[in-house]
């Protein structure tokens, strides 16, 4: 047995609860991971609160970014061995059909993710197939390296594979003290573009600017689109990192310049937006939807990490059994960068 933190129905975070659960049992080619540390990510709250979009049997376990020790491993699996620390790439897909074989796994048909299609790491132990486990590099706590797979893999497809963003172009991040806006920021600093920033309080503002950020707006006191556009000189941004939903999409829009490119991967402020088209098309906007990455980006964003030229950031770390709390404060947004569970 083992002890996991699992919700048996939907709804708030009172309904998750600390308890006992079968340890998992793994098949020829999985990995069992002892779990050291598990980072949340809004997407907990989203399958938590129930969405026709992940259907699961209940009772079921939350986590998509867990790290730990590798406890033992599957007959057929020679990659991995037992002791190791490894963390878990959270996309899980066959690694069979022509869209896997050509490099592009978060578009599989089966495509699905840890802790959401099966049961993840807010527990003792995580089972995974044995290629969603990679080494932890040298320099990195296990806390660390939960902290950064989901959101770096997010944010350098966002940036990266779908805007395109080129060196000396100027890019807007819609909340930078969040998990995917925290690491934007770094990533997109580190390939040359301006950098913009939103936040929504005062106290979030310089560690906005030490991630990179070259101006950072609080949204709660400004306007972001005015303040965008007098810092492109009436211009506007080439690129747009959002991932907020209706409460921010106009402004997003709105800070666009000509020809300029929106990506958005969430909506924590639901789902329904308003759109003229003859904004878009007059102003020959781009505007694209963003689901995880690859497994090559996310090799890549450890190798950076590995470099230190990338950086975790965390917020605070919960033991497993406060979970609940930990869920809370992601909900009262009043943290910057990563929540992490430490089991």
């Amino acid at each position: 047995m083992m002890k996991a933190v699992l919700f048996r129905a939907h709804g708030g975070p009172d309904k998750l609860s600390y308890e006992d659960l079968p340890t998992p049992t793994i098949g020829p080619e999985d990995v069992l991971v002892r779990v050291k540390a598990c980072a949340l990510n809004h997407l907990d709250m989203w399958i938590r609160e129930g969405n026709p979009a992940y259907p699961m049997p209940l009772p079921h376990v939350l986590g998509s970014d867990a790290a730990g020790i590798v406890e033992q491993v599957g007959a057929q699996v020679d990659s991995v061995t037992a002791g190791q620390r490894v963390f878990v790439s959270p996309g899980i897909s066959c690694w069979k059909c022509e869209q896997c074989l050509a490099g592009r796994d978060n578009m599989c048909r089966s495509y699905g993710l840890l802790g959401a299609m099966t049961h993840g790491g807010y527990a003792e132990y995580v089972k995974v197939p044995f290629r969603n486990v990679l080494p932890i590099p040298e320099n990195l706590s296990i806390e660390q390296a939960a902290a950064f797979p989901l959101v770096s893999v997010t944010a350098s497809h966002m940036l990266f594979a779908l805007a395109g963003l080129q060196h000396g172009e100027t890019v807007l991040i819609m909340g930078a003290g969040s998990g995917v806006g925290s690491m934007a920021v770094q990533m997109a600093k580190l390939a040359g573009a301006r950098v913009m920033a939103t936040v929504g309080s005062d106290d979030k503002i310089p560690k906005a600017v030490i991630l990179g950020a070259d101006a950072v707006i609080n949204h709660a006191k400004e306007k972001v689109s005015e303040r965008v556009k007098l810092l492109t000189e009436g211009r506007g941004v080439d690129v747009v990192i959002e991932h907020i939903g209706p409460e921010v999409w106009d402004t997003c829009l709105q800070s666009l310049g000509k020809g300029g490119r929106l990506v958005t991967c969430g909506a924590t402020t639901g789902g329904d937006v308003k759109l003229n088209l003859r904004y878009v098309f007059s102003r020959q906007l781009t505007i694209k939807g963003s689901y995880m990455g690859t497994r090559a980006e996310l090799v890549k964003a450890a190798e950076l990490m590995g470099q230190g030229r990338l950086i975790s950031v965390i917020d605070r770390t919960f033991p497993l059994q406060e979970a609940r709390a930990a869920q809370e404060l992601m909900l009262s947004r009043k943290f910057f960068g990563k929540i992490v569970l430490t089991v």
